[in-house]
């Protein structure tokens, strides 16, 4: 899923998130482009890809997510109560502790993208997609609805800015500065700051806490990573490139993305260029089936495949058996879980290292 950029007429890219149209800020708005917002500081004016501002006056009181990323950003925040519905559902189980209840509790209005009938009908006064391009998946549901029609409806649409605007990055994405900042803009425009400045300062001490253990390998000592997104095709490999979330995730872990050289967001390469990297670990990147149990599935598949398989079975990691079980949304997109990631990574990479 590739993200873009809209124009102003259409969806603005914000800090850290997008929203319907194009307003200036006004005169003793809070600006958190930053960072710099407390709760309930309105209006709130942040900004977009192109330094556009998008002012908040009010916290919304009806939020629909696209899917279960943005739901679990909204839960972890303390806006959960605001989600009116969502896409792509959590399956039951997938999300830890009093989260999974709350999300479980949600109404679901489609198992995947949100019909435009559905979502214009909501109720909803923010729509929160998790990437720029979902609305163009298909799956039948008709045309996305435009900007004219979501302000028709009373909703703001947003985006998760670490996502969205990933392919026109200047340079290769290596720290989760960009998440920090979603996760700041989102609290910022739900009213809840506080909270997430929180999350971001957990966040940042987990990731320090991996960089005092292995920030002090010498890039050539560190181990070569190969991020296996066995959902987008085996035929064809797509690969995440140093401007997508997971090359930063890979880059704080300790290890080496092998296709870092990469920039842009996703490539697809061939099998060949996989073998002649031949890395020493291979994440199996699977997507969320709904309960652990489908997942561990899919990830035993993921690995026959790679083991079965003439082109791959002789990989160096195929050969060892050095694969890491972690799932693809929390390597990809932006969400607290990113730093437990790069602990998770670093754990397996460097055992006795990483506490």
């Amino acid at each position: 899923m590739r993200s873009r950029v809209w124009g102003c007429t259409a969806a603005v890219v914000l800090g850290g998130l997008l929203a319907a149209g194009c307003g200036a800020g006004a005169k003793g708005t809070a600006d958190v482009s930053a960072g710099k917002a407390v709760s309930g500081d309105y209006p709130v004016s942040v900004t977009d890809c192109a330094g556009a501002r998008t002012t908040f006056s009010a916290a919304p009181k009806k939020i629909v997510t696209s899917n279960a990323s943005s739901l679990e950003l909204l839960l972890r925040l303390g806006a959960g109560g605001k989600v009116i519905g969502t896409g792509f559902p959590p399956g039951k189980g997938t999300l830890s502790g009093t989260l999974d209840a709350q999300a479980q509790r949600v109404k679901v209005l489609s198992q995947s993208v949100i019909p435009k009938e559905k979502l214009l009908g909501s109720g909803a006064d923010l729509y929160i997609d998790t990437f720029a391009s979902m609305g163009g998946m298909g799956n039948g549901m008709g045309d996305t609805p435009t900007a004219e029609e979501y302000k028709a409806a009373g909703i703001s649409h947003i985006y998760l800015k670490s996502t969205a605007c990933a392919a026109q990055s200047k340079s290769a994405v290596t720290d989760l500065s960009a998440v920090e900042a979603d996760i700041t803009s989102l609290g910022a425009v739900t009213g809840t700051s506080t909270k997430a400045k929180e999350l971001v300062a957990e966040m940042k001490t987990k990731v320090a806490a991996v960089q005092k253990a292995v920030g002090a390998t010498a890039e050539s000592a560190r181990p070569t990573y190969f991020f296996f997104d066995y959902d987008s095709g085996t035929k064809q490999p797509t690969v995440v490139c140093n401007r997508q979330l997971a090359n930063a995730v890979i880059t704080l872990a300790g290890a080496r993305n092998v296709f870092a050289d990469c920039d842009a967001d996703y490539k697809q390469v061939g099998w060949e260029d996989v073998i002649a990297e031949n890395p020493d670990w291979i994440q199996l990147a699977v997507r969320n089936r709904g309960s652990d149990a489908a997942n561990e599935k899919a990830f035993d598949e993921a690995e026959k495949w790679l083991t079965s398989n003439p082109a791959t079975k002789g990989l160096k990691a195929v050969e060892e058996g050095h694969f890491l079980r972690i799932g693809s949304e929390r390597t990809t997109i932006a969400g607290v879980q990113n730093a437990d990631t790069v602990e998770e990574i670093a754990k397996t990479l460097y055992p006795g290292k990483v506490g």
